[in-house]
């Protein structure tokens, strides 16, 4: 069975705004693309507060691109990789840059390719957070500056797919983040994310 790998941050690992708790399995994305792939093995590999090109002070496991490495060391069975971080990048204690971004990416992808030139890679730009972060918990972590800075460097994702001829997927384009916090998928947002993926990885996986 051809084998996923969901590798994300809180998006992924299904944070629930209103709680702060995960959702469900079959209420995740990551979880319920298995009920719309069932040919495929889905594997979640989403963590809160996971950066994808700084070092995180929480940990390896939040540190997106030191464990990636590390985890696909015997994964080397991966047909799809969907690389979903980012937004973490953006918190104003992190000085996230062109030059930061792009050397970052490209780490992740070489990680990949490095241990399988086949697998197939699917680039998940961050989540276009909104103003209301700024009134939520997470204000400690996001600022202004944050909300402008993706909005400045995202062209560069879809950038670094089209040189790695890596596949891009943007979930900004079917659904917005939650009000409750502007960071954070709803349970609904979660079920058009799963449905629209798996109809873009039917139609486009080798």
């Amino acid at each position: 069975m051809k084998k996923i790998l969901c590798y994300g941050d809180s998006n992924t690992f299904g944070f629930i705004p209103e709680t702060c708790g995960r959702y469900q399995k079959n209420e995740r994305w990551s979880g319920i693309l298995a009920e719309f792939l069932s040919n495929f093995e889905i594997i979640e590999e989403g963590m809160n507060n996971r950066t994808g090109f700084f070092k995180n002070p929480e940990g390896l496991k939040q540190s997106g691109g030191e464990y990636l490495p590390i985890f696909l060391q015997n994964r080397r069975d991966i047909n799809i990789c969907i690389l979903a971080v980012g937004t973490n990048d953006a918190q104003f204690f992190y000085d996230l840059n062109e030059s930061t971004l792009q050397n970052g990416l490209q780490l992740l992808i070489d990680s990949i390719r490095n241990v399988n030139q086949e697998t197939q890679i699917i680039i998940i730009p961050p989540v276009k957070i909104t103003k209301n972060i700024l009134t939520s918990r997470f204000s400690m972590m996001f600022d202004k500056n944050s909300i402008e800075k993706i909005q400045k460097l995202f062209p560069i994702f879809a950038k670094k797919a089209i040189e790695n001829n890596c596949l891009y997927f943007d979930f900004n384009e079917i659904t917005n983040p939650s009000k409750t916090d502007g960071l954070h998928y709803t349970i609904e947002s979660h079920k058009i994310i799963a449905k629209k993926l798996a109809e873009f990885i039917f139609e486009h996986s080798v």
